[in-house]
């Protein structure tokens, strides 16, 4: 039970997160004007907080029903670790802080940390699956780290697809075929979902002592994190036609 746990936790992290990440990677793509990238970024605005909820999640199991693998996965990895940590906190202050002052410089220096934490968190993401999956680290993860980069990359623009309208999405959908987004999507999910369960079954996911105690615990709250998220997807269901911002 504890190893489904921490499966859904971070499946559904690289699933629903690695969306809002390529979406930023893409940012300069996607949106070649303030006012188209105030847009696209409004693509991702109710869901980004959500989906790092996951992550929250899966580092909570992790620590406290695993707490070897946690220590495993850290030792080693510092740098990296502290990399992506960097690139999230980045990524979140561009995202939040973007609209509130109306100045071309402004918003455009934020722009730049959007899409530069973006990228610190995809390759981050990356350099950690290599390592976990091909046993590499330092130079040698690079080319791997970046094939899954570019994975991230592709999920966000098929999620920018489902989300844009007009021209945006035009630019969104051009590795979706078209009218294909849905399909791309569930393609580009069902390939972060693989990577993530080829790099668990290289992990020794050797649960701890706590399981009887936490294990209920995480059980209880679990139905009330996917209503809610069930709730703001309803929610915001409809394709975005104007720059609301957060």
């Amino acid at each position: 039970m504890e190893i489904l746990i921490l499966a859904f936790f971070v499946l559904g992290y690289l699933v629903l997160g690695g969306a809002d990440i390529g979406v930023g990677m893409a940012l300069p793509y996607l949106g070649r004007s303030p006012a188209e990238r105030r847009e696209v970024i409004a693509a991702i605005a109710p869901f980004f907080l959500g989906n790092e909820v996951w992550l929250v999640a899966a580092a909570g199991v992790l620590a406290g029903l695993f707490p070897r693998l946690e220590g495993e996965l850290l030792h080693g990895n510092h740098t990296v670790v502290v990399t992506l940590l960097v690139a999230w906190v980045v990524r979140d202050m561009g995202l939040w802080l973007r609209g509130r002052v109306p100045g071309a410089r402004w918003q455009a220096f934020w722009d730049g940390a959007i899409v530069a934490g973006s990228w610190g968190l995809a390759l981050s993401w990356g350099t950690l699956l290599a390592h976990v999956l091909l046993g590499i680290q330092g130079p040698a993860a690079a080319l791997p780290a970046l094939v899954l980069a570019a994975l991230f990359g592709t999920h966000g623009l098929t999620f920018a697809a489902l989300r844009l309208r007009g021209t945006l999405r035009e630019r969104a959908a051009v590795l979706s075929g078209g009218a294909g987004e849905w399909r791309t999507y569930a393609l580009t999910s069902a390939a972060l979902v693989v990577v993530g369960v080829l790099a668990g079954l290289r992990l020794p996911l050797e649960p701890g002592t706590a399981g009887p105690l936490l294990v209920p615990v995480v059980l209880t709250l679990l139905p009330f994190l996917v209503a809610s998220q069930a709730w703001v997807w309803w929610t915001f269901r409809h394709r975005v036609s104007g720059p609301s911002y957060l």
